[in-house]
């Protein structure tokens, strides 16, 4: 029963974490800064039009000095969100490419992803940590009989949740809101092209962000790390195949000229 309490208790403050805390814990462990609106122009002017396109607050800007060309949003509501890019993607893409990206993070915002996988992702963090110190400390516990046992049960479901529930979860939400969002980004600047040259162009990267994170992997627009598995080990993907995204991209261009 303690256990049980103990654990319940964990999880709440964890979600509260999460809710709260789990935007600035994301760009702090990436290394995000805040965009500068004179050196990074460009990127806050295509924020703020697709802002105003899509009748959505402004969120803050953030950049991440790193090579890999990626991107991801955050935050638990379209009044508490941030858009976050690499610096390698705005070297790579055009403005009309970097239009399409910034649709599709926007999106995310649009559609509450942001809290959804925010929460998951800080949750499989937390429960990693607990885990983590379980473990290392378990040997050092001079725990016997009923409460070793609440103990241990307690290292185990964090373990679980850490490195097979939670993971489960984020990949199944993650695939279905990236297609989803593909679809919004175009929907909002009734341009497909854009959003599909972004795609071929970060297709060609394979090395992920230095201070890249495999919880926060789920939230941004691509995870190089995926771009060359195994048919087994795309079952545990957490985006859809970027060719099958931008296959779809190209119907709805094909449609929209049609």
């Amino acid at each position: 029963m303690a256990g049980a309490i103990v654990l319940g208790l964990l999880g709440v403050a964890a979600a509260l974490y999460a809710y709260y805390f789990g935007s600035a814990t994301v760009l702090a462990a990436m290394g995000a800064r805040p965009a500068d609106p004179r050196e990074f122009q460009q990127l806050h002017n295509i924020v703020q039009a697709l802002a105003i396109g899509d009748g959505l607050p402004l969120p803050k800007v953030y950049v991440i000095d790193d090579p890999s060309p990626n991107a991801f949003a955050t935050g638990r509501d379209p009044n508490h969100a941030a858009v976050t890019v690499t610096t390698g993607l705005l070297q790579m893409m055009n403005r009309e490419e970097l239009e399409g990206v910034l649709a599709h993070e926007m999106s995310h915002i649009k559609n509450f992803d942001v809290r959804l996988l925010l929460v998951v992702a800080t949750m499989i963090g937390m429960a990693a940590l607990i885990a983590s110190a379980f473990w290392n400390s378990v040997g050092r516990m001079r725990l016997r009989g009923q409460g070793a046992l609440i103990v241990l049960v307690i290292g185990v479901l964090f373990t679980l949740i850490a490195f097979v529930v939670g993971p489960l979860m984020q990949l199944a939400l993650s695939r279905q809101r990236e297609s989803l969002a593909d679809v919004s980004g175009v929907e909002l600047t009734r341009n497909p092209t854009g959003l599909i040259s972004a795609l071929q162009k970060i297709a060609s990267n394979d090395k992920p962000p230095e201070r890249f994170n495999h919880a926060v992997a789920a939230m941004m627009i691509d995870n190089p790390e995926e771009h060359h598995g195994s048919f087994f080990s795309r079952l545990f993907d957490t985006h859809p195949p970027i060719a099958e995204r931008i296959a779809a991209l190209q119907r709805i261009a094909s449609v929209q000229q049609t």
